[in-house]
């Protein structure tokens, strides 16, 4: 098996691994808040991050006060903020609706990027990826022609989906200006342990720091095996192809959110998905 393979494998792995992780957080909810969900995420996928750095990364998880700072950022806006907006979304809105609108992340960044990024130009494609992606997000928060027809677009579970797509995107540009040579286990490492140390002082101060079930533990893994399947195939494939392969992952929510959770699927939504697909080849045509 060659080093694009490997890639390709990795790449899919992730995103297998993202559709299930909303699936597991539903059902974790059946026996723990959403903040005693976020805190055994975030601690498990410390554990993951750390054994996944000390064999990769020399033992090494130093890092300056600069380095500190910008991930401290990360970890209060991409996990404090955005990761709980997106979990207490699920207990609002389906999977596929949750999976897809944070699949818009893409133009956020490339906004945002404009501003903090100035020495990355932007193609035609780019700005009719966008457009075309909007659409498909319409699709799918709408749900059906008649909601589209009467412009009643999405739900507050939606927006709260959306605000943490912006803040994902946030700490996506910053991280690429930043942290660029920085070893993703490190990254999500101090990330996480920031996150975990946080939502457990809450939990403690609540005398609610309790483990639920068994899911709160496989989400943690589940995720930390995520970001570095993600990490690893980044290394082995082109970029704009990661982000072809990562549109898989809705096609794995839908599925799973059908199977497991019982969540319709309506056409208008699978057309939204399609429609997505073409957006993000568009974004993805320059290179």
């Amino acid at each position: 098996m060659d080093k694009k393979q490997i890639g390709v494998l990795a790449i899919v792995g992730a995103s297998i691994m993202w559709a299930i992780e909303p699936i597991f957080a539903k059902l974790a909810y059946s026996n723990a808040s959403v903040v005693q969900t976020s805190a055994f995420r975030a601690i498990f996928v410390t554990i993951v991050a750390l054994i996944y750095t000390l064999t990769t990364n020399g033992r090494n998880i130093k890092i300056t006060k600069k380095e500190f700072s910008v991930i401290f950022y990360i970890a209060v806006v991409g996990t404090l903020i955005a990761d709980l907006l997106f979990y207490i979304a699920l207990t609002k809105i389906p999977v596929l609706n949750a999976v897809l609108i944070g699949h818009l992340q893409p133009i956020f960044i490339i906004f945002i990027g404009y501003f903090i990024l100035r020495n990355e130009k932007h193609s035609k494609y780019d700005y009719i990826g966008i457009f075309v992606m909007i659409i498909g997000a319409l699709f799918v928060t709408t749900q059906t022609l008649e909601n589209l027809l009467v412009l009643r677009i999405g739900t507050i579970g939606d927006l709260l989906v959306i605000g943490a797509t912006v803040s994902w995107a946030t700490t996506g540009v910053i991280a690429r200006k930043y942290l660029k040579t920085m070893n993703c286990g490190i990254i999500t490492f101090y990330r996480f342990l920031i996150a975990a140390i946080f939502f457990s002082i809450y939990l403690i101060f609540k005398s609610e720091f309790q483990f639920g079930s068994v899911n709160q533990i496989i989400i943690g893994v589940i995720v930390g095996v995520g970001y570095i399947l993600y990490y690893e195939g980044l290394k082995r494939v082109k970029a704009a192809q990661a982000g072809a392969l990562e549109l898989s992952t809705p096609f794995f929510a839908a599925i799973l959110g059908f199977l497991v959770l019982g969540e319709i699927v309506t056409p208008m939504q699978i057309i939204g998905i399609l429609i997505l697909c073409i957006g993000v080849y568009l974004l993805s045509k320059k290179e």
